[in-house]
């Protein structure tokens, strides 16, 4: 048997990490066994729908290297792979299960229907459809229908006595009253399906073979065996993922008034794709070695569902950045992490003609960053010769002055900017004070960078060059003696970054 799985996500709002959680291990199941990934799009609720939510959809999915075999973006023989575009199609298999009796019309008002549930609540009964319809003979119901005077709904006829019961891969047989089944709508009145009939009929159209969504579809389950069998269809094999936990102590399902829930503003933030599919991964499975760094193509050669875990995974955004900070710093290229962060660097306004200078900024502050969009701030002083001097750089450069002279004087006759030639020149300086380290490249970190806080000097240094490093001391200076009328950049200079001495 060819697996096939699929991804049926609704177009409502932001790209949820949820379904980029249930789409990886769609896809990473269906390849393992060399079988085929789908996409299609639930949007038969219309007041909800949102054209440009749906397009994220695509666009999040190909950024995270879950590329579909079928989707509405690129065809397939089991089409169209919108619901909306659909409506014929179910509503052809919705008649048919009224003419078997399966299903059948309801003509309630929905007045009738609310006094209804007010008068369940204030008996406090369960909530749910009477069956006041179901009794309809099939000549009444169907002169009824044809007439069209009336609008009607189709409902599920549900059995009232046994059990509904089927298995899943990852708990073993489920059971279920029928008589807690109520006979729900399959079809509404303005000829959408309801969730239930449309994914059983497209499932089955799309010849999907293994069904992987999240736990939280385990009492919805009983609906859709009901309507397998109803139409006399195989029923696909149901795993249910763990649902992903927010880090509270109640471990509650992810949500997004308590976390960020959207993927596209994990790839704003600087969020690699690479390092998001990995830390999913780890969602409530393992690999059999038992390590957590590794790529999409090894989740697949190593992936089995007996290796999945029921407890509740938690979506922990600490882990998460991690993640991605291992990834920045030992994972990724140096000219791969170029590539990524470059977009972010452009978009702060900086610039640079010198590809090998930028290479070497981001050598020396790829440890110190979790996400792309950090190196935008921790970069800013590499790429900008007028930046502002923070208090504390402030309060360093006017208790260092002398050193900030004499060091002006020694980088001027330094002629090789290489690290172990600085790493001398500062050690023998800071020998003949006869002081400590700090008291030296405190007010030099203020003056070559405006902050009291950078990578190492030696490295900064050697980045920076002779040309910049003797400028910038020189306006440190400058504004120790005679002050600055404004230590605020107003429009930054670009960092020439072509080659100096």
């Amino acid at each position: 048997m060819s697996v096939v799985t699929r991804i049926a996500p609704s177009p409502t709002g932001d790209p949820h990490v949820g379904t980029a959680y249930i789409g990886l291990f769609n896809y990473v199941f269906a390849k393992k066994h060399g079988g085929k990934f789908i996409l299609r799009i639930e949007d038969t609720d219309r007041e909800r729908y949102n054209a440009d939510s749906e397009m994220r959809i695509f666009k999040m999915m190909h950024w995270l290297g879950l590329n579909p075999d079928e989707s509405p973006e690129i065809g397939g023989p089991n089409g169209p792979y919108q619901q909306s575009e659909r409506l014929e199609i179910y509503k052809k298999h919705a008649l048919d299960l009224v003419e078997s009796g399966h299903l059948y019309p309801c003509f309630c008002s929905e007045e009738r229907l609310l006094k209804l549930r007010e008068e369940q609540k204030r008996r406090k009964q369960p909530l749910g459809y009477d069956g006041f319809c179901r009794n309809l003979s099939k000549e009444e119901a169907g002169a009824c229908m044809a007439a069209g005077k009336e609008p009607y709904v189709l409902r599920l006829k549900a059995p009232s006595e046994g059990e509904t019961v089927f298995r899943d891969e990852l708990r073993g047989q489920i059971r279920f009253k029928n008589s807690d089944i109520r006979d729900g709508i399959m079809l509404k009145s303005d000829g959408y399906p309801t969730y239930h009939l449309a994914n059983v009929i497209d499932d089955h159209l799309m010849g999907v073979t293994h069904v992987l969504r999240a736990e939280e579809w385990i009492t919805s389950t009983p609906i859709h065996v009901l309507l397998y069998r109803a139409f006399g269809w195989d029923e696909p094999k149901f795993i249910h993922m763990p649902l992903l936990r927010n880090p509270d102590a109640n471990k509650s399902k992810i949500s997004k008034r308590k976390l960020d829930t959207s993927v596209d503003s994990y790839r704003d933030q600087g969020i690699l794709p690479e390092a998001l599919i990995n830390f999913l991964g780890n969602m409530g499975w393992s690999m059999p070695d038992g390590r957590e760094f590794f790529g999409l193509k090894d989740m697949i050669k190593e992936f089995s569902i007996e290796r999945i875990s029921l407890g509740g995974p938690v979506f922990d955004l600490k882990k998460l950045r991690f993640f991605n900070a291992r990834y920045l710093r030992d994972i990724l290229s140096l000219e791969d992490l170029a590539e990524r962060v470059k977009p972010f660097l452009e978009a702060a306004g900086y610039d640079w003609d010198d590809e090998d200078y930028l290479l070497d900024i981001l050598d020396i502050l790829k440890s110190r960053a979790e996400t792309l969009t950090e190196f935008v701030p921790h970069g800013a002083y590499f790429f900008h010769e007028d930046f502002s001097y923070d208090e504390q750089a402030k309060k360093k450069l006017a208790a260092g002055q002398k050193y900030l002279e004499d060091l002006e004087r020694e980088f001027a006759l330094l002629e090789s900017y290489d690290e172990d030639s600085i790493d001398d020149l500062i050690h023998d300086y800071v020998q003949s004070q006869s002081v400590g380290m700090g008291k030296v490249l405190q007010p030099l970190r203020a003056a070559l960078t405006g902050v009291s806080n950078s990578p190492s000097m030696t490295e900064l240094i050697s980045v920076l060059g002779k040309q910049r490093v003797l400028k910038r001391i020189g306006r440190a200076l400058s504004y120790i003696t005679a002050g600055l009328p404004d230590d605020k950049p107003q429009k930054p200079e670009a960092v020439k970054t072509g080659a100096v001495s």
